[in-house]
């Protein structure tokens, strides 16, 4: 009978398995997926918990199916529903002696509470960090039913984000949907009693030897009712080639019931260092095995740094573009697909979006991994949007905060994309309040990861400070700034205040609904790059935003969207994403001579720059594409330019060539005049 039992069971989750990887990628190998048909009801008197709704044999007549994830705020049955809403479903499961089980949410908006067999399991508060339960002794032989309640009411005081205490009207909650619902993947994982429960990896390069110390802290979890000492064995490999390195652990025991954290160090010779960067995004993977336990991670060997108000990567200063992007798409709200994902971080990559401030809270980690293997610098923020001074100080909020940025970093901080943390957004940043808050929260975030830079996203900085202890960003290792207009005096006072630091543009744009349509969104872009090319303090521009998304907050058109994109709701382009692909690319093409040559070959001659001014940093491999023909450029520094001639044949009198990174994205497409005269047209 138990074997007829793990059989079931293994069919079952085989099946699961197949539907969940389809849509949404689970890291963990060792995934039991609980994604697929659940079934939902809405709960707005808030009855179901003292009416036991969690209960195996509640009644299920009024629920519907649903399929998890899922967001519910979207369906058209519950569409912008806030208030409390259930789940439920039902799994076998076969108990294994020695073996712990975690109950694993991605994510769920915003408050949650599990059930399992009647009993309840815990309490979550927080819409887009991972959390997990340990539910072991809540399992049984056979079925079980798994009951959730979420609620996505956070346009009350106390939540993050949630309603200002300002009593004003239209000002009710954040500028965007508070999208309710199961929103990211559940699964199921078997532990052992000792098992890892996160790995942190700090890869640091020595650049002018061209070696990289390689430390590696492993928190484990003791389940047991004995004290051990784990030894742990690391495989570390670059491109499928194991590498061959001597480990120094700490010794270390972990008590019964406890976690602790293990620590290893190695070396990484020359020959095994691969510096990852936005053009080269070079990722190393690693197991760590504690005992019967195995974990798998990525990593990158990379040098961020802040000096002389330059950003530098790996010892070179670089200036790039970005965007900020609203997880928002048609019919799906805040779910994230791998196939949203790709969709709309390729087009970003392609429109010269590469450094960016995402968005306010932690979006899913399909996009980190994305950004890890095509190349993007991506500042991530959690939670303080708009919070006001009263709120700030708030001990209750402050611990919500901690808890949350506490599990982005967590889940986090092996991904090389991400170089900063933001502890913020939009918040009176001059007042004490605001200044307790960043300073407290800087340091507090740096017990957790000294390895990334710090920073928040100040609106504050465009009038109010006339000496830089007057600001909050005295605190940070960069500026952010969100400035809307009136750009080269406004950043030229900003480095007045601050000359040291970098200043980073984290949102700046116009809407395309303005007086001058779309076409006003094209002027504002070229009038932007105009004023922040004067400017060599200005390392980063994040436009607001990639995409339109819907929204409730003051100013919404009635139609629900706010219309700020390169993108459209729907992910159609605007006249503007040609423009900022063009702006934004960090090369110039410029057609010197059109002549012929010899044996009558007609002979195109291109002058190709890299860009010294904005964006700017050093070409390596890039390639130039026309119909039949590849050339791979020479590394080019910023300023500096190589001549090309390209044979052309037939009686075409244009020739469309496109510029391609070394990661395979079009970067730049000019359609190039055929004629005696040296005029050129973009396309």
């Amino acid at each position: 009978m138990r074997h007829r039992q793990i059989l079931i069971t293994t069919l079952f989750l085989l099946q699961l398995a197949a539907v969940s990887f389809a849509q949404y990628t689970i890291r963990d190998p060792k995934a039991i997926p609980l994604n697929g048909e659940w079934v939902f009801a809405m709960d707005p008197n808030d009855v179901g918990e003292t009416g036991k709704w969690y209960r195996e044999d509640a009644p299920l007549n009024r629920w519907n199916k649903v399929t998890v994830p899922h967001c519910f705020s979207v369906d058209p049955r519950y569409q912008f529903y806030t208030g409390t809403a259930w789940y439920r479903r039902t799994f076998p499961w076969q108990p294994t002696t020695g073996k712990r089980v975690l109950l694993h949410f991605d994510a769920s908006y915003y408050e949650t509470d599990v059930w399992i067999n009647n009993r309840k399991v815990g309490t979550h508060e927080g819409g887009y960090t991972p959390f997990h339960f340990d539910v072991t002794d809540f399992l049984k032989a056979g079925t079980n039913t798994i009951a959730v309640s979420v609620n996505n009411n956070t346009w009350r005081h106390g939540t993050i984000p949630g309603s200002k205490d300002y009593n004003e009207p239209n000002d009710p909650f954040p500028g965007w949907i508070n999208y309710g619902g199961l929103i990211r993947p559940v699964y199921l994982t078997a532990e052992p009693e000792v098992y890892t429960e996160n790995v942190k990896i700090e890869a640091i390069p020595d650049l002018a030897k061209g070696t990289s110390t390689l430390t590696i802290r492993t928190r484990i979890r003791n389940a047991g009712g004995q004290a051990v000492s784990p030894k742990l064995t690391f495989r570390v490999e670059q491109n499928g080639r194991l590498l061959t390195l001597n480990w120094k652990q700490q010794p270390g025991s972990v008590a019964p019931n406890q976690t602790a954290v293990l620590v290893a160090e190695t070396a990484l010779k020359p020959a095994d260092v691969k510096l990852w960067s936005v053009d080269q995004p070079t990722l190393y993977d690693v197991q760590v095995v504690a005992a019967s336990d195995t974990v798998k991670t990525h990593f990158g060997i990379r040098k961020v740094e802040v000096r002389n108000a330059q950003l530098l990567l790996n010892g070179q200063p670089i200036k790039v573009a970005g965007g900020n992007r609203v997880v928002d798409y048609p019919h799906l709200g805040s779910l994230e697909p791998d196939w949203v994902v790709e969709k709309d971080l390729r087009l970003m990559k392609e429109a010269g979006m590469e450094f960016q401030r995402l968005t306010h809270y932690t979006p899913s980690e399909t996009v980190y991994d994305w950004a890890d293997r095509n190349g993007m610098l991506i500042i991530t923020e959690a939670g303080n949007w708009q919070l006001t001074p009263r709120q700030m100080d708030n001990d209750t909020i402050r611990t919500k905060f901690r808890q949350q940025f506490r599990e982005m970093v967590e889940r986090d901080w092996n991904h090389p994309s991400v170089i900063a943390y933001s502890v913020g957004n939009e918040y009176l940043s001059e007042q004490p309040a605001g200044q307790r808050w960043t300073k407290d929260m800087i340091a507090y975030a740096r017990e957790l990861d000294p390895t990334r830079l710090y920073t928040f996203a100040s609106m504050r900085l465009n009038t109010l400070p006339k000496k830089p202890e007057d600001e909050a960003t005295q605190y940070c290792d960069f500026v952010s700034t969100n400035t809307y207009g009136n750009h080269a005096n406004i950043l030229k006072h900003i480095h007045s205040l601050y000359p040291d630091k970098p200043i980073f543009i984290s949102e700046y744009g116009t809407r395309a609904d303005g007086k001058d349509g779309e076409a006003g969104q094209v002027s504002h872009l070229e009038k932007f790059l105009s004023d922040i090319r004067q400017l060599p303090y200005v390392v980063g521009a994040s436009w607001w935003s990639y995409n339109d998304y819907l929204s409730r907050h003051d100013g919404t058109n009635p139609d629900g969207t706010r219309p700020w994109g390169l993108v459209r709701h729907d992910r159609s382009k605007r006249p503007l994403y040609s423009t900022h692909q063009k702006g934004m690319a960090p090369v110039t093409v410029e057609k010197t001579a059109w002549e012929l040559g010899p044996e009558g070959v007609h002979q195109l001659k291109l002058r190709i720059t890299a860009r010294q001014d904005f964006p700017a940093y050093t070409l390596k491999n890039y390639q130039l594409k026309t119909t039949g023909q590849t050339r791979t450029l020479p590394d080019l520094q910023p300023g500096q330019s190589v001549d090309i001639t390209l044979p052309v044949s037939g009686f075409d009198k244009t020739l469309t060539i496109e510029l391609t990174k070394p990661t395979g994205f079009t970067i730049l497409t000019q359609t190039i005049d055929l004629t005696n005269d040296t005029r050129t047209s973009n396309r």
